[in-house]
């Protein structure tokens, strides 16, 4: 055997190895490159206005549901629909919940900010006794949900 043929298969089983080497590598690495998944839940309901309940804005807007993005990333909730028992729906309009951010649904009239947006009803939505918030994505696919009351143990 000569030199330039040993040489020769030196090098072939090199460059076999090395694209053996990478073939394994590549989905490794791939895996570490996943698409975010959003991690939004329902983090804190006040269903129960504090005092009488007497249908003015400000205890109106004391009834209220957080939503939190536990995630890094900005989640678009467009379209997405936080609603009751009884089928009262709110739907958010053109509105990005940040990363680690939480948002607060109030039930009466108001200006939306980043922090707060605002249902624009003047009747309560969550009955104090019983009910369960329920939102759901864009595509009507559940998210989360917070129950209390009867049969149901609302937890934060």
């Amino acid at each position: 055997m000569t030199v330039s043929t040993t040489a020769r298969r030196l090098t072939a089983a090199a460059l076999t190895t090395a694209a053996i080497t990478a073939a394994i590598a590549v989905p490794a690495s791939a895996a570490d490159h996943r698409p975010h998944r959003e991690r939004v839940e329902i983090s804190s309901v006040q269903y129960d206005s504090p005092g009488w309940d007497n249908r003015s804005n400000r205890s109106l807007n004391s009834e209220w549901v957080e939503i939190t993005n536990y995630s890094r990333h900005g989640v678009n909730l467009d379209g997405w629909t936080l609603a009751d028992e009884d089928g009262r729906t709110y739907t958010f309009d053109h509105y990005r919940l940040a990363g680690r951010a939480t948002v607060r649904v109030h039930t009466g009239i108001g200006l939306d900010t980043h922090h707060d947006v605002y249902q624009d009803r003047r009747t309560y939505v969550w009955d104090n006794r019983s009910d369960t918030a329920t939102l759901r994505n864009d595509h009507g696919r559940l998210i989360d949900e917070a129950s209390w009351g009867r049969h149901h143990h609302y937890r934060r």
